[in-house]
């Protein structure tokens, strides 16, 4: 659609005109937004002011622009050049489209009648702003994508590293969490085409925030759980093993290692730490299930090394049974050495299988690890020796007394 230009005359006459009316036009413009639109009456008044010295500059634009329409590309730099911070912080896109369309009401009211020309060219004007408008907060909307990403990634990578300071929960909160309890980190390799949208989709539908971290070939998801915007009715919190499963299509092939659960984000750096030393020995358990979790793989964690899994496994499973019944102890070390034979096991303590038995059971109730699976016996001989081992170091490193006299 294109305007029929107006004899030279007219439109001199019809530019003298409009620059006369532009204040009073400008003055209806911030009255009709206060009378129809409750968003503005509700705003500070400097954000208020913001605003309606954006729709005068519209004005004000439309008259240049109407004086030489070849001025169109520099439409939404004089139009959001009045206050374009305090417009795209306080102002969303659809509120700033029924800013645009209150103004070329009121003017198209007042042209009425007065000149054909200038309405055909004011319907014109307002598409060409509509679009400025789009483009302006669409060149907002990527950078403010972009900075969130690195802003995620930043946090990723300190709770990867374990150097949470205490900017981290202003961060947190600058990227809009939603979390509220408990956090777990899932480690594994990134696909070929990732879609980091899918992931967030699918988070939401199991009630959980995610922060997601692309490191190179290995993808980290901080999982948490979370009340997200718009869902007022409670939901069933699934265990994180169920969450883990859900999100395992989203990684690519290899091992997904699932780390133990922590209370809050701001304690990621544990379950990540774990996770991340699952995932460098995953390969080492030939059996190992997708997902797995990082404690199920306390063996080869320990025996690559990490500290966490000795000191998991001598807490969790050495020092309880110790402290319940050193019975206990001599039992299950003689029914692994014995390769979990009842018979055996009995004859070494010269007590009845029933009672091998009896003593296994309550292994199992005190940790919560069965030893008569070949998976578990290992994860619990394993802590038998690292308990045994650290027994002897402290007893060396016991204090002489001094000698009576």
């Amino acid at each position: 659609m294109t305007a029929t230009p107006p004899p030279a005359v007219d439109k001199a006459a019809s530019l003298a005109w409009l620059r006369r009316i532009s204040g009073d036009l400008a003055t209806a413009t911030i009255k009709r937004l206060e009378e129809t639109l409750p968003w503005y009456a509700d705003m500070p008044p400097a954000r208020r002011s913001s605003v309606g010295l954006v729709a005068q500059a519209g004005i004000t634009s439309f008259i240049q622009w109407y004086e030489d329409p070849n001025s169109t590309p520099w439409i939404g730099a004089d139009f959001f050049a009045a206050a374009p911070r305090e417009l795209l912080r306080s102002v969303s896109l659809q509120q700033t489209l029924q800013l645009i369309r209150a103004t070329v009401d009121v003017t198209e009211e007042r042209v009425a009648g007065k000149d054909e020309n200038i309405r055909e060219a004011i319907l014109l004007y307002s598409r060409d702003v509509a679009f400025a408008a789009a483009d302006v907060y669409a060149r907002a909307a990527e950078s403010r994508g972009l900075w969130d990403a690195r802003l995620e990634a930043l946090v990723v990578d300190s709770i990867l590293t374990g150097e949470a300071d205490e900017e981290l929960p202003s961060r947190i909160a600058a990227l809009g969490w939603h979390g509220h309890g408990e956090v777990s980190v899932i480690v594994g390799t990134t696909p070929a085409q990732f879609d980091v949208d899918t992931v967030r989709r699918t988070a939401r539908k199991l009630a959980v925030d995610v922060l997601i971290g692309v490191q190179g070939s290995r993808l980290v998801l901080v999982v948490g759980r979370a009340r997200l915007p718009g869902r007022e009715e409670p939901v069933d919190e699934l265990p994180f093993e169920e969450i883990a499963s859900r999100l395992e299509p989203s990684f690519g092939p290899g091992y997904v290692v699932l780390g133990p659960p922590v209370a809050a984000l701001v304690d990621a750096g544990q379950s990540a730490r774990a996770a991340l030393a699952g995932f460098a020995v995953a390969r080492a358990w030939r059996g190992a299930p997708r997902p797995v979790e990082a404690d199920d793989l306390l063996p080869e964690r320990a025996l690559a090394g990490d500290a966490l899994a000795k000191q998991t496994l001598i807490e969790r499973i050495y020092r309880p049974l110790q402290a319940h019944s050193p019975d206990l102890v001599t039992t299950l070390w003689s029914y692994l050495d014995n390769g979990r034979s009842l018979e055996a096991t009995a004859r070494e303590l010269f007590v009845h299988p029933n009672t091998v038995r009896y003593r296994l059971k309550r292994v199992s109730e005190v940790i919560g690890w069965d030893a008569t699976g070949p998976r578990e016996a290992l994860i619990l001989q394993t802590a038998l020796i690292l308990g045994s081992i650290g027994t002897a170091e402290q007893v060396r490193r016991r204090p002489l007394g001094r000698r009576p006299r």
